[in-house]
């Protein structure tokens, strides 16, 4: 049986009705268009998101059910807490951004990365528009982790972690719940569940929760400050 993909239009923002997402593979929607921050600021908004390999054409998801971490709830192991307690990394907010997109793409060998220097170039510009955000952790003056993502209201939609030190990302994910829900924030989208976020303590929503949230959430601000330059 042929599958009938929808192709974007160039000059055209709109996306299909996410009810149309593939059940197989999970959640692919659409191809092509572009990734500019308008086409990318409308399909976050709507619960979709960018992701393919080099050499492919844009690929645009929206899986369900929907791997999420509720912040308010969200609980470190005790042993995370007894190693931050001895290594006191340092975390900080938006100090570092393209350094840790650079970071997560470096992590990874070329055949299973999706953040190409394309999407590396999108989400820089991303973040000089103040929608894309950073979470690091540094060991004295060093860089060893951290995450980043995009805001959409009071829903913070993860993108990828990286770690060069033992639980560098975990204390940034750790961290910036308790930053965030100070600040308002109501969700972490993390896409699809894996046994790594199963163990970190993410739970899944259908598609219709997920959204539901991203519609509260859009209608909701975070406060002001969230995510200005800062240390936490």
């Amino acid at each position: 049986m042929t599958l009938y993909l929808p192709q974007l239009d160039a000059d055209n923002l709109e996306f299909p009705d996410i009810s149309l997402a593939l059940d197989e593979p999970n959640g692919l929607l659409a191809f092509g268009g572009d990734l500019s921050k308008e086409r990318l600021i409308m399909a976050y908004q709507q619960g979709i998101f960018p992701w393919f390999s080099h050499n492919e054409p844009i690929l645009w998801w929206s899986p369900a059910p929907r791997a999420v971490f509720d912040p308010k709830t969200f609980k470190p192991a005790k042993s995370l807490q007894k190693f931050q307690r001895k290594h006191q990394y340092k975390i900080s907010i938006n100090h570092a951004t393209e350094q840790i997109i650079n970071l997560c793409a470096d992590s990874r060998s070329e055949s299973e990365t999706w953040i190409t220097a394309e999407m590396k170039q999108a989400y820089v510009e991303l973040a000089k528009y103040g929608r894309c955000h950073s979470v690091e952790v540094w060991e004295d003056d060093a860089l060893i982790g951290g995450l980043y993502g995009i805001s959409v209201g009071t829903v913070f939609c993860g993108e990828s972690m990286v770690s060069l030190k033992t639980n560098a990302s975990k204390v940034a994910l750790w961290h910036f719940c308790l930053h965030f829900v100070k600040h308002h924030g109501t969700l972490i989208d993390c896409q699809i569940m894996n046994p790594h976020l199963e163990s970190l303590g993410a739970s899944e929503l259908s598609r219709d929760a997920f959204l539901e949230h991203l519609v509260q959430g859009r209608q909701q601000q975070l406060s002001t400050n969230c995510f200005q330059p800062q240390w936490l």
